[in-house]
Parts: C-alpha cells; sequence; structure tokens
C-alpha cells in the first residue's frame, strides 16, 4: 500500500549533496529543481513541444479565448515565459448558462538548452505557435584539425645541390 509519505519521497529530491561535491554544476542542478516545481503546475494551457529539425523545435499552446495582444512572451537566460491576462470585461446583462473557455490568466514556463534562442512566434486560430533554434557560436562548433609534417620545419641540416658549371 501507498502512502502520502513515500509519494512525497519520489515527487521531492534533494539535490543538496551533489551541490557540495561538484563544481560548475549550479545551472543544471537549478534546472532540475525547477523542473521538479514545474510539474506542480496544473497544466493550463495545454502545449506541444515538437523537435522540427536536428537543431529547431516547435512550442504550441492552445490559448483559446485570448487575442495576441493579451499574450506576452519573455526569453531571458534560459528561459521562456509565456503569460496571458484577459483585458476585457463581461459584457452587461449576458449571462453565461456555461463557461467553458478558459478566461483565467496563465503563465507557463520553460527552460531552454544553452544557445537556444526563439526565432518567431505566430498566432493563429487560438494556438500560439512559437519555434526555437539552437544556434551554437562558431568558436564551440567541433572542427577538424589538419595534420601537418614537421619534414621541413625547422630543419637546419645542409641540403646538397648540383652546381651545374655553366
Amino acid at each position: 500500500m501507498l502512502n502520502k509519505e513515500d509519494l512525497e519521497m519520489r515527487t521531492a529530491f534533494d539535490l543538496t549533496p551533489y551541490r557540495r561535491s561538484t563544481v560548475g554544476f549550479d545551472r543544471l542542478f537549478d534546472a532540475l529543481e525547477n523542473s521538479f516545481r514545474a510539474e506542480t503546475q496544473d497544466g493550463y494551457p495545454p502545449f506541444d513541444i515538437v523537435r522540427t529539425g536536428e537543431d529547431s523545435y516547435r512550442i504550441t499552446l492552445a490559448v483559446a479565448g485570448f487575442r495576441p495582444d493579451e499574450i506576452d512572451i519573455t526569453a531571458q537566460q534560459n528561459q521562456l515565459v509565456i503569460s496571458g491576462q484577459k483585458t476585457e470585461k463581461d459584457e452587461d446583462g449576458v449571462e453565461f448558462v456555461h463557461r467553458g473557455i478558459a478566461a483565467r490568466a496563465f503563465e507557463r514556463r520553460f527552460q531552454l538548452a544553452d544557445y537556444v534562442e526563439v526565432r518567431d512566434a505566430d498566432y493563429e486560430h487560438g494556438m500560439l505557435t512559437i519555434s526555437l533554434q539552437r544556434i551554437v557560436p562558431e568558436s564551440l562548433k567541433p572542427r577538424k584539425i589538419a595534420i601537418g609534417s614537421r619534414e621541413h620545419v625547422n630543419d637546419d641540416t645542409p641540403q646538397l645541390t648540383e652546381d651545374k658549371a655553366a
């Protein structure tokens, strides 16, 4: 039988021992801790993440009921934040029998890997689509090193040449 303490133990990780014994992995541990916390979000708005190429991705959020000017997209320090806030009020005299289209504010956060940049964002038919691209700087890309020969470099031995008499 599974009790509440067992469930909490499986969802709460303490990374403190690893932080004490490693150097330079702070961002990795921060990302892991943030992802553990993010799992407690309510799942609104629903979204898809699709890999569209070797270094390109697309995030699609279902934001029906929101206009593009009510949605804010911010990218900073390896994090993409998408938030929405309705600005219009209900019409006077309108009585809803059932309200199924969400009008509540939302915030959705995505951790981005190093060098992932937002390319563009489109809104069509209640779907917000954000295109992402990983752009690794040339200095960090693998490069092929040519192997040279040291036969003629710093060769101080005299060379024999043939003198031709004229």
